[in-house]
């Protein structure tokens, strides 16, 4: 990463992190706590994609230049978490295994995961304005 890239990812980590336990935390919770028909049938619908959107990203850490968060770019992240959504829902739809299908799920999926991804492209943007026209600073 640039030093200004770096600067602004390293920045943000802490609230991506606070984001990814409150996510996780409250999608988990779901199997212990029942409050109630939306929260045992939606929240972990909402809360696991977008709390795996900030863990595949690695915009937790500030340890996220590496191979793995190289590959998965916001674009290609949001598009298999889609692509595996979309997959869960087909297999429940053809009854491929015992669950039941819903509609709704796929906007609860999504509800979370694109303005994550949205945050996610300002952040970048963000880093890369403020980015110094030349590299020589660097060196």
């Amino acid at each position: 990463m640039t030093s200004v890239k770096a600067y602004t990812h390293n920045r943000f980590a802490p609230y991506w992190a606070v984001g990814m336990v409150v996510f996780g935390t409250t999608g988990l919770a779901t199997i212990w706590i029942d409050l109630g028909t939306f929260w045992k049938s939606y929240v972990l619908d909402i809360m696991g994609p977008a709390w795996n959107y900030i863990l595949f990203r690695g915009l937790f850490t500030a340890y996220a230049d590496n191979r793995w968060t190289r590959f998965f770019t916001p674009n290609r992240t949001l598009i298999f978490f889609l692509a595996v959504c979309a997959a869960i829902e087909g297999a429940q739809y053809l009854h491929l295994y015992n669950a039941t299908y819903d509609p709704w799920d796929l906007l609860s999926y999504v509800s979370l995961l694109l303005p994550l991804y949205l945050l996610d492209l300002f952040q970048l943007r963000y880093a890369r304005h403020k980015q110094p026209a030349n590299n020589l600073s660097e060196k």
